[in-house]
């Protein structure tokens, strides 16, 4: 994996792209199909700061998302409908779901046939460059380009984006005008082979998204034991923050705790009995995590290197 910082330099603009009323090659345009709390973010980013790219024109075929994303970024943008309503680009951001990715890059292969190749990025985290092959087959350049920022809103996303992790994976050229375009953003960008995917997007659901689940089972299960709504959420709500804090001060085994670090194992057998009895889903990721929980206090170096069942600790506080 080869990281190393989106410093924008100067872009190689794609052949297509036209030219000023002085002669100069224009900035390449970009087309956003989706309007979604991606597209619509990365659209008004690359808007107000510039860059390599001209953002000038999105799709979405929901009249409300519509709506927000003209109100969100004028009426230098056209926002259409449909796909082929959008103008010829040099680029074209697929921020479209990750099942749709595909779908959505066959559609364009066949509007877009006969014309001047161009680039295609899509952000999923999971899929690879591979989702736009109709697009590759007809000479344009392709790439997924995925940032490592949890989308909640686009207004969040932006305020947020600044450092901001991308992993970019794809052919030569679009990966070099997307190194560009989010480093323009505040990006830092990161080489990725297709084969590693998997496990660097599931890397950011560990991180993410799984958080609110442990949050909100916490919560669920300190009410389901007695314990007063109001009071369960503070206690949701300083667990997390507590725990977070020790994270970010000393690092995720210094900052472990409870009885699978301690290496109770007692404990953990009659909770685990309790969670599974309560849910079956919950006994067996109480388990899972005990099991990771001990093996990280017992080997903090290698505890992913060991092999599944290994145990919980049995020595620490």
């Amino acid at each position: 994996m080869d990281t190393q910082d989106c410093t924008p330099h100067p872009p190689a603009a794609p052949d297509a792209a036209p030219c000023d009323p002085s002669g100069h090659t224009a900035r390449p345009r970009l087309n956003v199909v989706g309007a979604g709390r991606v597209g619509l973010a990365l659209a008004r980013l690359w808007q107000v700061a510039g860059g390599p790219l001209q953002v000038q024109a999105l799709c979405n075929p929901g009249a409300a998302r519509r709506a927000q994303a003209q109100a969100l970024l004028g009426p230098a943008v056209a926002v259409e409908e449909t796909l082929a309503a959008l103008p010829p680009a040099e680029v074209w951001l697929l921020a479209v779901p990750d099942t749709r990715i595909a779908e959505v890059a066959g559609a364009l292969a066949v509007q877009r046939a006969g014309t001047a190749p161009a680039q295609a990025w899509h952000c999923s985290g999971f899929l690879t460059a591979a989702e736009l092959a109709p697009l590759q087959a007809q000479g344009w350049s392709v790439a997924s380009v995925h940032p490592a920022l949890s989308f909640t809103t686009p207004d969040r996303a932006m305020a947020q984006f600044a450092g901001t992790v991308c992993a970019l994976e794809g052919d030569a050229p679009a990966r070099a005008l997307a190194r560009q375009a989010f480093g323009a953003l505040g990006g830092h960008c990161l080489e990725l082979a297709a084969a590693d995917k998997p496990l660097y997007h599931g890397a950011a659901v560990w991180a993410s998204n799984f958080l609110p689940v442990l949050a909100a089972t916490a919560q669920r299960l300190w009410e389901d034991s007695g314990v007063p709504p109001a009071l369960a959420v503070a206690l949701r709500d300083g667990f997390v923050r507590r725990a977070a804090d020790n994270l970010l001060a000393l690092g995720p085994a210094a900052a472990l705790t409870g009885p699978a670090a301690r290496g109770d194992t007692r404990v953990l057998q009659l909770q685990g009995q309790a969670m599974a009895a309560r849910d079956a889903s919950l006994g067996q990721a109480y388990a899972a995590l005990s099991d990771l929980a001990g093996r990280l206090a017992r080997d903090p170096a290698g505890w992913l290197d060991r092999p599944t069942g290994s145990g919980p600790a049995t020595d620490g506080a």
